[in-house]
């Protein structure tokens, strides 16, 4: 469990050193896109090899397709409620970091419980990923006015939410069925995708314009072959 909860809270942890770089300078928006465009194609990688292809191998079509559905439809409706109860200023990166962190990093949990190790693709995926959500949020939180406090109150709470979810899984492991894994890593890859598309892609070409496509191109080959190499 102790282990558990140490790579939980390795993985999450760049969620709040990302909060700390965007707050302490201000980074140009090429830079920036970038580093999320780089983070979207590890991530597709990672909702690739890792949560679709895991999830069919273990549990077959339904409930990796219901998990889809279910974390899109999350995603989606969750994120509508953001915008209309906030004024924006990067609530919707930090909703998708939440909502796909907690699946996905419980993902984790039970696969160390289950006795297959972390996966390095993963990791990295979440990482490449964690840092630009939250360098890029918590500078548009700053912009809208949110005092450095709140910024990093919310991400060390959606950090030690994320750090904690590895521990549940690995607890849950021996009462998890392959079908409920699963749905978990179904329900990971809908809310990605749908993160992806809303909010991480868009604001990777609106900050790094066409090199936005290259950066997810590098980010996918190098999260594929970690994954292949993990194999």
């Amino acid at each position: 469990m102790i282990e558990s909860l140490g790579w939980g809270a390795l993985a999450a942890s760049s969620l709040v050193v990302g909060a700390v770089l965007g707050l302490v300078r201000s980074w140009s928006d090429t830079l920036v896109g970038l580093v999320l465009g780089f983070g979207a194609g590890a991530l597709i990688a990672g909702v690739s090899f890792e949560l679709a292809e895991e999830g069919l191998r273990i549990g077959g079509m339904w409930p990796v397709a219901i998990g889809l559905a279910l974390g899109g439809a999350t995603f989606y409706l969750a994120n509508r409620w953001v915008e209309s109860t906030s004024s924006g200023g990067g609530a919707s990166l930090a909703l998708g970091a939440f909502l796909d962190g907690i699946p996905e990093q419980a993902v984790l949990g039970i696969g160390l419980a289950q006795g297959q190790g972390v996966s390095t693709a993963m990791l990295v995926a979440i990482f490449a990923s964690n840092l630009p959500e939250a360098i890029g949020s918590s500078a548009d939180m700053r912009s809208a006015g949110r005092s450095p406090r709140q910024v990093m109150g919310l991400w060390a709470a959606v950090a030690a939410a994320c750090a904690l979810a590895t521990t549940g899984g690995f607890l849950a492991a021996d009462a998890v069925s392959n079908s409920t894994s699963a749905l978990v890593d179904g329900f990971a890859a809908g809310a990605l995708l749908t993160m992806l598309i809303d909010s991480m892609v868009p604001e990777a070409k609106d900050r790094a314009k066409d090199l936005a496509g290259l950066a997810t191109v590098a980010g996918f080959a190098l999260a594929a072959g970690l994954s292949l190499l993990g194999q």
